[in-house]
């Protein structure tokens, strides 16, 4: 049953940053009433003037049953069965457990559990990826030391340690993601943040090359009613962090293999999956599978203004999504991301002051900053802030419990 375009309201769980504000703008401009929900009072999409109202919930650190038990409460109060949009792993995968129950209050895709959390895994993503023939980087899950220095005995550096289990590797060793450049490093990295018992370590080659993602919807016969594809021009962290300058480009390779692995394995739902590109075997090798919306969708806009956001609400209310064109060279970019990105860079000796302003040329919307809802701008210092604190107190107490920890080190993420 179709019903009218904007009467159905949106909740967004943990909007952090510029993820939650762009879903805000993007469907509030459609005069859709969006309510956030996040830990604190500080999310910059609270600051939005499409932020129809905010929740103060700790849904990412709660027991599932408090997070199910506050979801619904939410629900009740805002009623209309509003369709509901997790922007992490852990709430994505708290959705889909919890279906059954949060069904008659919110509406989602109905993703299968296993498969989410399967997706969410980076060694078993993997190991699927392979299964349905789609190329992915050299990697091992080590379970004890021994593995790690078997792996040495071939290993070529520098290396990336990623987290099977993003929460357990960020409490162990302050980060999800580390660029290691010897064996020492990787040895010291084990000793500290690896976990016998439960896996949650993996050891990737590390592919020199281009960033290439791909933003879908597929509907629940997994065929992708909207997708485009783009390219990262500059990340943060500047070797394997998320995008903070990015350009719309047609690749049908990236596209036609996204499309054929998630028909493969019947995946529906909002879809965000990067890969890089791999100049010695010319391959496209998928890195990460995320089953949710992420922080980066509004770079995938089509000319009619078409994204993820905006295709996840119409299929949900019963609307047709319509065909829809890429908006070809279109860039976006994430301002106060990029210019730390930028500045590492040029301390690096990457990057020179020409080549960051003629990067810049083309910008076509920025991620913090609107004409017409400037305030979260005006706020960002704010978050920035809070965010730096946040991480300066987790590696103080990182080096409390473990003051001999390796000074080449380097987190990146």
């Amino acid at each position: 049953m179709t019903e009218k375009l904007n009467s159905t309201p949106v909740v967004i769980l943990q909007s952090g940053h510029h993820g939650g504000l762009g879903i805000a703008r993007s469907l509030g401009r459609l005069g859709v009433p969006v309510y956030c929900v996040a830990e604190t009072h500080w999310e910059p999409s609270f600051s939005s003037r499409y932020c129809r109202g905010r929740f103060v919930r700790n849904i990412d650190s709660a027991t599932p049953a408090q997070s199910v038990s506050s979801l619904l409460e939410i629900g009740r109060k805002l009623g209309g069965r509003p369709i509901l949009i997790p922007t992490t792993a852990q709430e994505a995968m708290c959705v889909s457990e919890h279906a059954a129950a949060l069904g008659p209050e919110f509406r989602f895709p109905c993703q299968d559990s296993r498969l989410v959390r399967l997706l969410c895994d980076k060694s078993r993503m993997q190991e699927l990826a392979r299964r349905t023939g789609v190329p992915t980087a050299r990697s091992v899950v080590p379970r004890s030391r021994e593995d790690v220095a078997r792996f040495l005995e071939t290993a070529i550096f520098p290396v990336v340690v990623k987290a099977t289990n993003a929460e357990r590797l960020r409490a162990r060793a302050g980060g999800t993601k580390f660029v290691v450049h010897s064996g020492g490093e990787l040895l010291e990295l084990y000793a500290r943040a690896g976990d016998r018992e439960q896996p949650n370590l993996l050891i990737q080659e590390f592919i020199t090359g281009e960033d290439w993602m791909f933003d879908g919807y597929f509907d629940q016969n997994s065929r992708c009613v909207f997708g485009v594809t783009g390219k990262k021009i500059r990340r943060f962290p500047t070797n394997t962090g998320v995008t903070s300058l990015g350009v719309c480009i047609r690749n049908e390779t990236v596209e036609r293999t996204t499309t054929e692995f998630m028909k493969a394995i019947g995946y529906q739902g909002i879809l965000d999956i990067g890969y890089r590109y791999d100049q010695r075997d010319r391959q496209y090798k998928v890195l990460d599978v995320n089953p949710r919306i992420g922080c980066t969708f509004r770079l995938f806009t089509a000319t009619n203004g078409m994204d993820v956001a905006r295709a996840l609400y119409l299929h949900l209310t019963g609307n047709p999504v319509g065909s829809a064109h890429a908006a070809e060279g279109r860039k976006w970019i994430v301002e106060d991301f990029d210019l730390f990105s930028a500045f590492r860079s040029w301390c690096d000796r990457t990057l020179t002051l020409k080549d960051w302003m003629r990067s810049l040329l083309g910008v076509h919307e920025a991620a913090c900053f609107a004409f017409d809802d400037p305030l979260p701008f005006l706020l960002m210092p704010i978050a920035d802030c809070r965010e730096l604190y946040r991480w300066i107190r987790s590696q103080r107490a990182l080096r409390r419990r473990e003051p001999s920890e390796s000074p080449g080190l380097r987190c990146a993420a």
